[in-house]
């Protein structure tokens, strides 16, 4: 594992952690971690991907991990619309580096709403796309989100941690299920919440443009600009809130099959939670990754 630096399209520099294989690389599988956490957290999937041959690359985003460690939840201007020209930043890096080798990108969590964008607007970056613990985010849940984040932003500050919108959704995730939402196994559970990476409060200037970056996704026009020759897995907990326990993941798989998508797969893993990689169907799931890019690469 090696760490880099790149430098984004505004000059601000975006923390890279690479994971290689042993000899030269059959293909590359960037990684698009989720909200409050950092790429640190998905060693195991990198260091088994890169055993088999796969070189793995991903960013720490912006207002996250080694990218903004003193303002975790935070970084001025638009942070949706920011972070997804430093993934094209990080996909460019990748093809200049190794022109011969095809790309797949993996988003998770918020990642796999930012991929979900990305693919829209660079459909030609990526041979397939994973998106996991996911959902087809739109709706009331989507409007009365911008609703608060406008308001926070406003009056409170927009570096403030919107704390509100933390008990509306996480705390209420885990009330629901009575325990992390993370994972059913309490030791990831644990792992998670004693990270100092991941112990913060997204701030209102994220969610602001969180959710206005959310609004442009399912637009008629945005799912015309994909690509529907490349394929789409979609891998989510049947457990998991932010899919909403499986409805809602099924929903986004519909969505690309109405738009066109000719490969659209959905794999639903029972019993899990939010985080299928460090869960009881981590092995299942990383099985399911390594098949998707032997095919693809």
């Amino acid at each position: 594992m090696k760490r880099i630096t790149l430098t984004a399209h505004d000059g601000k520099q975006i923390a890279v952690t690479e994971y290689a294989p042993s000899g030269y690389p059959k293909g590359i599988l960037q990684i698009v971690h989720g909200m409050v956490e950092h790429a640190g957290r998905y060693d195991f999937i990198d260091n088994y991907l890169a055993s088999q041959g796969y070189l793995v690359i991903m960013d720490d985003h912006r207002g996250h991990g080694f990218t903004d460690p003193d303002t975790l939840g935070y970084c001025e201007g638009d942070m949706w619309e920011d972070t997804i020209k430093d993934i094209a930043t990080l996909s460019d890096y990748c093809r200049e580096t190794y022109p011969d080798l095809k790309l797949v990108i993996m988003g998770h969590s918020y990642g796999s709403f930012l991929t979900q964008r990305y693919i829209e607007l660079y459909p030609e970056n990526a041979e397939g796309t994973i998106l996991g613990g996911t959902a087809r985010m739109d709706g009331i849940q989507v409007t009365a989100g911008k609703i608060v984040a406008d308001i926070g932003w406003k009056f409170k500050g927009k570096d403030k941690p919107a704390k509100l919108i933390k008990k509306l959704t996480f705390d209420a995730y885990e009330k629901k299920l009575g325990g992390s939402f993370i994972s059913s196994i309490p030791r990831e559970a644990e792992r998670y919440a004693s990270d100092s990476k991941c112990s913060f409060v997204c701030s209102y200037n994220f969610y602001k443009y969180f959710f206005k970056g959310l609004k442009t996704i399912y637009k008629k026009q945005s799912l015309a600009s994909l690509d529907k020759d490349k394929p789409i897995l979609i891998m989510s907990g049947d457990t998991d809130p932010v899919g909403d326990y499986g409805k809602s993941v099924k929903r986004l798989y519909e969505t690309y099959k109405k738009a066109g998508v000719k490969d659209v797969t959905l794999r639903l893993f029972e019993g899990v939670r939010h985080e299928f990689l460090n869960d009881v169907s981590r092995e299942e799931a990383s099985l399911f990754i390594l098949g998707f890019l032997k095919h693809l690469c």
